[in-house]
């Protein structure tokens, strides 16, 4: 009988390449027969991966490692998993045939669905990567850090590129930052804080997001040749997240907005620096409308040098008053000061208006070219898709927490003196009662427990933010274990301390400034989702605000029906779930906007699901990663 060839296998060229040089790093700084012996156990477990003939009895030479070296060979094959992660995510999904832009709206159009249409279905839309905490993440930045150094040095590869841009030969470059890797302690020692995780994501949020966006912003505007609106926006947990993390409490909530403010200013402000370098148009040359003279005039820029540059001058006095707002909003002097005076934007809105009058002024003269794109576009669009908050923070806590705070409250108050012993019936609706009075329950001269008094703290931490960064930096209240309508409201009670919900006045409805969004998550909870909304959805007040609102925001998670479930009962179970709900949001007329929370091993690469698998919400989703560590 033939014998059967051994199947091919099939390797990302990049991972070849990076293994390679991870192979001579191993040589140069582990030694020859360190290298030696790497290499033989990994040639002889592909072989016995291959299947290979004779190769299942093959000693792989495991057994004659020293203690030392079988530390250094796990290293090396820990940098190696590393390495091939890197190459993956390179290649993603640009691999796939048709996986663009372009390519998709010729589909589209050959379906029958222009242009026009999809920037309408865009008008309505909005698409949330969220990032979620990972406290027990033990690997460290640094190696994150030259991890990401090396995918930009093979960027440079890409572009067929020999050199960095300092003169250093690219592949010597590339070998020294494994070397690095090498060399390099992979797993923190210490304890991961509130504050380390705030400063992690923000790495990724400042790095990642604030300049990429915009540019596949721009990207699409040629594709679309119209400009699409924001529809992609950025969400965080890290900071808010209290039933993942009990740490979580209202000083990180507030550190947490602050840096982002802070983050995306500084952003703002290094941007306008190099425009007002680039504009340097001047009055004798070209014509200069009215309204980018009024900005000039208003900037205090009396500099000799700039008397003809008006465009130079305004930006000038766009980045004094943008100096002084961050300096109102963080607290602190931004790294780069300003030497004029100017007064705080009230809001992003009154910022980009500027921005605009300085583009309008650009596109009068000539082709308009000056106008399109480039950096004064980008900037236009970070500034509406990240405003001053940079990412909007969703605030989570656990129902059981709630119901344990809004019994004491009731308690405190003497309205109620057994909250806990109440059927649904009843606690809907004394806290509907409750909600219709703008009447705190609490008081400062009671006594609460530790508990009550630090979720009281957070909502108004969140009330505070919402005056000093805008009402998108949080926007969203999730309930982990969201099993009933009640469990909904005592989050409204709770926004109403701080007077996040106030009472309908007149006939009007009721303003909510926060969503409380419920999170169904076990098989059980997934089930009994469309009958919770729909009750919800039949209370007068809640039906009110969700109209006034437009939509309403429902988390189906995949975690915990995963490990209800197991993975394909999970995954047809969010489906029914989004499918089943459907309906109740129609009667209800509100737009369903699904958050998807892929956490658990779902998330993971190594047990992804497939296109045709993901439940598919219409319309509006957001979805929550895993982790905040930067990819390319």
């Amino acid at each position: 009988m033939a014998t059967l060839a051994p199947p091919a296998i099939t390797q990302n060229p990049d991972i070849r390449y990076l293994g390679r040089l991870l192979g001579d790093v191993i040589r140069a700084y582990g030694g020859d027969h360190l290298y030696r012996q790497t290499e033989y156990i990994r040639s002889a477990s592909v072989d016995r991966a291959r299947g290979i003939q004779g190769a299942d009895v093959t000693d792989t030479g495991l057994d004659a490692l020293s203690l030392d070296d079988t530390l250094s060979f796990v290293r090396g094959f820990m940098l190696f998993s590393m390495l091939a992660n890197l190459a993956e995510d390179r290649q993603g999904v640009a691999a796939e045939p048709g996986a663009d832009v372009a390519s998709a709206l010729d589909r589209l159009e050959k379906e029958g669905v222009g242009r026009d249409a999809v920037l309408r279905l865009l008008e309505e839309a909005l698409v949330v990567p969220v990032l979620t905490a990972h406290p027990t993440e033990v690997r460290r930045k640094s190696m994150i850090d030259h991890r990401n150094r090396i995918a930009d040095l093979m960027r440079l590869r890409d572009a067929g590129r020999t050199e960095t841009d300092d003169g250093e030969n690219l592949e010597e470059a590339i070998f020294r930052q494994i070397a690095l890797l090498w060399q390099t302690r992979p797993l923190r020692r210490e304890k991961l804080f509130v504050a380390d995780e705030i400063e992690n994501v923000l790495t990724t949020l400042r790095d990642i997001f604030l300049p990429v966006l915009p540019a596949l912003y721009a990207r699409w505007e040629r594709v679309l040749e119209s400009r699409p609106p924001s529809f992609l926006r950025v969400g965080s947990w890290i900071g808010g997240d209290r039933d993942g993390n009990p740490f979580v409490q209202a000083p990180q909530l507030r550190f947490a907005l602050s840096r982002a403010c802070q983050s995306a200013l500084g952003y703002y402000l290094e941007a306008l620096h190099a425009l007002g370098a680039e504009l340097s148009l001047s009055t004798e040359l070209a014509h200069v409308p009215q309204p980018v003279l009024d900005l000039a005039e208003a900037s205090g820029d009396t500099a000799p040098s700039r008397r003809d540059e008006p465009y130079r001058r305004a930006i000038s006095g766009i980045y004094a008053r943008l100096a002084a707002t961050y300096g109102a909003r963080a607290g602190q002097a931004p790294p780069r000061p300003s030497a004029l005076r100017g007064e705080a934007y009230d809001s992003p809105a009154d910022f980009r208006r500027d921005l605009v009058t300085v583009a309008q002024g650009l596109a009068s003269e000539g082709d308009g070219a000056l106008a399109t794109g480039g950096a004064l576009g980008r900037l236009i669009r970070a500034v509406e898709t990240f405003g001053f908050h940079l990412a909007t923070l969703d605030m989570r806590q656990n129902s059981d927490v709630h119901q344990r705070v809004v019994a004491e409250l009731l308690k405190v108050a003497g309205v109620e003196q057994d909250y806990a012993a109440l059927d649904e019936d009843a606690r809907i609706a004394l806290l509907r009662r409750e909600l219709a009075s703008n009447r705190p329950l609490g008081t400062r001269f009671s006594d609460y427990s530790e508990e009550t008094v630090s979720e009281l703290a957070i909502v108004e931490a969140a009330a505070e933010a919402h005056r000093a960064y805008g009402p998108p930096c949080i926007a969203h209240y999730i309930i982990s274990k969201a099993e009933s309508v009640s469990d909904l409201l005592e989050v409204d009670i709770l926004l109403k301390e701080a007077g996040l919900w106030r009472a309908g006045v007149d006939g009007a409805p009721p303003q909510a400034a926060i969503m409380a969004v419920p999170l169904f998550e076990t098989i059980a909870d997934l089930e009994a989702a469309p009958r919770i909304m729909s009750a919800y959805f039949g209370l007068p007040e809640i039906s009110g605000v969700v109209r006034a609102r437009g939509h309403q925001e429902v988390m189906i998670g995949y975690s915990d029906s995963n490990k209800d479930g197991g993975y394909i009962t999970s995954t047809w179970s969010l489906y029914k779930a989004s499918k089943a709900l459907e309906p109740v949001f129609a009667e209800a007329g509100a737009a369903m906007q699904l958050f998807h929370g892929r956490g658990g091993a779902v998330g993971r690469a190594a047990d992804r699901p497939s296109r045709r698998s993901r439940p598919s919400p219409r319309g509006r989703c957001r979805a929550a990663s895993a982790s905040p560590n930067r990819a390319r």
